[in-house]
């Protein structure tokens, strides 16, 4: 038995502004992963997400990132480790206010954009964030790139520790994500990238971008849904998982 969480990126709408189908993607993942006003969000956007997350019972996970608002935090910023673990502390404990308000709990952390990048390459800022994330709840699980250091430094430090897969990014041999300004960056063929998550999760490899493969540790997939062509193709997705014989479960029921 193949066992995978899908989680996708919500809760990024800010004041007048929408972004993404939340209501849509909510129902077709086992884990979501909350924006926490840094680089999107806003308290009310917040407290719907959480809520419809747990209307349809979607396990809830924060997703810090960079004080960036105008570049939705996928700017580069220079940032010391102890930056880094105050400013996932402070959004911790803002959604974590939203979860207790409803009940439920928090499961994991995710970072976001260009600090989920960074910390992918860089083991100390990956300390920062992990130590953050110890001194708030040593129980949550660190949702980090496959290979990357933040998984490193996650398992170091004793955190419970889940691998992250794209099923529409492209890879380079080293594992990291192949930057978005460059060709190759994304997979626009469903089939293909549905070929390409199923033997992720059952081959543990994925074909780089030079055409090498690479291994891979796929304990969860990052799915979009900001828009109706990536709504179908979440919903291929789950197909393709049911035919596969691969069973979707939440991080927090997976054996880690």
């Amino acid at each position: 038995m193949y066992c995978v969480d899908l989680n996708s990126d919500l809760g990024e709408s800010f004041g007048r502004y929408t972004l993404g189908m939340d209501d849509k993607v909510i129902p077709l993942i086992s884990s979501a992963n909350v924006a926490c006003g840094y680089h999107a969000s806003d308290p009310v956007v917040m407290e719907r997400t959480v809520a419809m997350a747990k209307e349809a019972g979607v396990r809830v996970g924060a997703h810090p990132g960079f004080p960036d608002l105008m570049g939705f935090g996928r700017r580069n910023m220079s940032v010391t480790p102890g930056e880094a673990k105050s400013y996932v502390l402070y959004q911790l404990g803002a959604l974590y206010g939203f979860c207790r308000a409803r009940g439920i709990q928090l499961q994991h952390v995710k970072p976001h954009g260009a600090l989920y990048n960074m910390a992918a390459r860089d083991y100390q800022l990956s300390r920062g964030i992990c130590e953050g994330i110890k001194e708030f709840d040593p129980n949550l699980i660190v949702l980090a790139l496959s290979g990357g250091q933040l998984a490193r430094a996650a398992m170091d430090m004793g955190l419970p520790t889940a691998q992250e897969v794209f099923a529409d990014r492209g890879y380079e041999e080293d594992g990291t994500l192949v930057d978005r300004r460059k060709e190759g960056a994304m997979i626009t063929d469903e089939e293909l990238a549905i070929r390409r998550v199923v033997r992720m999760v059952k081959e543990k490899k994925v074909t780089a971008v030079t055409g090498k493969d690479i291994t891979i540790k796929a304990d969860s997939v990052c799915v979009h849904g900001d828009g109706a062509q990536a709504l179908a193709f979440v919903e291929k997705i789950r197909q393709a998982f049911a035919r596969e014989g691969i069973e979707i479960r939440p991080l927090a029921a997976l054996d880690l």
